[in-house]
């Protein structure tokens, strides 16, 4: 016995708060029923009916059909809860039951007040007592309308059978509020109990499922800023391999300049790596900028920076624009088949916006993002990148905007609105040269370019293969170059 009280103790104990409260409330209202059977029911056969062999025996008979309610409002407990959670409908038969013994009592009260078996307040407590069990199972399967309504009729027909038994006066003329006090109170203790019950599940319920989409989203979040440091990267890397390729068939020296930096560049891509994972890195714009340009002239790609510096700007917005500016240089790289790209960045006092254009675009990106899509450049299909811009973007209520321009041109452009004047701006921030480089005094100027070469590692955009000619192309620009 001590161990089963110990199982008890410690079951209830590695319940959860919300479940504590569910199984106190069940108990609960199982055993209001039975509390009213011992009360109601009992009492008046003690006290009230005669101790005469016939009411006694009534009075017996009337007990066990109480009780049996009692058990059977138990068992349709569980149901009549789902059912009014909406978890599943009760079976309609299971009230079959309930409802013949409910006769049944009234037809043994009726019997025991006709042979003048019991007092009248005896009999009044017997009468809120019968329908007792049977409206608690009633009081969650109906609207409370309808149940009204329903206990209404059941007050009705007990009066009509206790008159038919020959009941008068006071006694019959509170047969019917009885009957009506026991029904409400039934209503106004089970149903708001069970109301806050499943409101509080539906609130966990809810609780879960926020915390499944916050996993999703820093799982969405992660690929994303994993796809935005590798991509760009990658795409540098087969690049000078390449090209590294091409120097060391020719007996060229430089094959080993251009494998030394493609170390570099991988070595670069694990500390960005460790950094993701950690959380702590975050896009800066002047560096994305500087970087994208270094990448692009690497590359044979004669590439301008005008318009601001965008170092006034929010770090919000900075982080947005330098991803924006990393997902664009990858693409340049990877597509079709450019000499020119100019990036231009203009800050106004409603919205920042920043416009990536280059030339040499394919006829498959013409055909496949005329309109503006959400494909990659000249990928023939939507991309990750993009996509993953236009939610970096989206939450600045910003948009993007990729698709062709006319003349074998391609454009990008970001557009991040400001609320306030000062929402997303900085002061004492110079704008960019048509050269690209800073105006005006910049103490910060070599180790941001040093930062930004090294920025080849980043962004986004890497699909494959897709691109080699271009990239034979911009190989050959590049020799003749040297």
């Amino acid at each position: 016995m001590l161990t089963r009280v110990r199982g008890w103790r410690r079951g209830w104990q590695e319940r959860s708060k919300l479940e504590r409260i569910d199984l106190y409330s069940r108990l609960t209202v199982a055993a209001i029923p039975w509390l009213f059977t011992l009360t109601w029911q009992l009492a008046p056969l003690t006290a009230d009916i005669h101790h005469a062999p016939l009411p006694l025996a009534l009075g017996l008979a009337l007990l066990v059909v109480c009780l049996a309610q009692c058990a059977l409002s138990n068992r349709n407990a569980r149901p009549s809860y789902e059912h009014y959670c909406g978890i599943s409908v009760f079976p309609r038969q299971r009230m079959i039951a309930p409802l013949a013994l409910l006769l049944v009592a009234l037809g043994l009260l009726a019997t025991l007040a006709a042979v003048d078996g019991v007092d009248g307040d005896g009999l009044l407590l017997m009468a809120m007592n019968i329908p007792m069990a049977l409206v608690m199972t009633q009081a969650l399967l109906v609207p409370v309308r309808t149940f009204l309504v329903q206990s209404l009729g059941l007050a009705a027909l007990t009066t009509g059978v206790l008159a038919a038994a020959g009941v008068r006066g006071g006694i019959l003329a509170g047969a019917a509020p009885a009957t009506l006090f026991g029904c409400v109170l039934v209503l106004i203790s089970v149903r708001p109990s069970t109301w806050s019950l499943s409101v509080m599940w539906q609130a966990e319920e809810a609780r879960d499922v926020q915390a499944r989409l916050a996993v999703a989203e820093e799982r969405l979040r992660f690929g994303r800023d994993m796809h935005d440091v590798l991509g760009r990267n990658l795409a540098v890397i087969a690049l000078k391999s390449e090209l590294a390729v091409e120097l060391a068939q020719r007996g060229r020296p430089q094959a080993v300049d251009q494998m030394v930096e493609v170390q570099r560049i991988a070595r670069a891509s694990q500390q960005e790596v460790r950094d993701v994972v950690r959380g702590y890195r975050e896009a800066d714009l002047s560096t994305e900028l500087a970087g994208a340009k270094g990448v692009l002239r690497a590359a044979g790609i004669e590439c301008a920076v005008v318009g601001d510096s965008g170092a006034e700007l929010a770090a919000p917005v900075q982080a947005a624009l330098g991803w924006v500016v990393r997902e664009a240089a990858t693409n340049v790289l990877r597509h079709g088949d450019p000499r020119r790209c100019t990036i231009r960045l203009t800050a106004s006092a409603d919205e920042v916006v920043l416009d990536v254009e280059n030339d040499g675009a394919s006829a498959t990106a013409t055909a496949t993002t005329g309109d503006c899509g959400s494909g990659d450049h000249g990928s023939g299909g939507s991309g990750s990148g993009l996509t993953g811009l236009r939610e970096r973007l989206g939450s600045l209520d910003g948009s993007l905007d990729a698709g062709t321009a006319g003349d074998g041109l391609f454009r990008l452009t970001a557009r991040i609105p400001l609320s306030r004047p000062d929402a997303g701006r900085k002061p004492g921030a110079a704008p960019w040269t048509a050269s690209g480089a800073v105006s005006g005094t910049d103490a910060g100027g070599v180790s941001r370019t040093a930062s930004a070469s090294a920025s080849a590692s980043a962004s986004a955009d890497v699909r494959g293969t897709a691109g080699t000619a271009g990239a034979e192309t911009r190989t050959a620009f590049l020799e003749e170059r040297r």
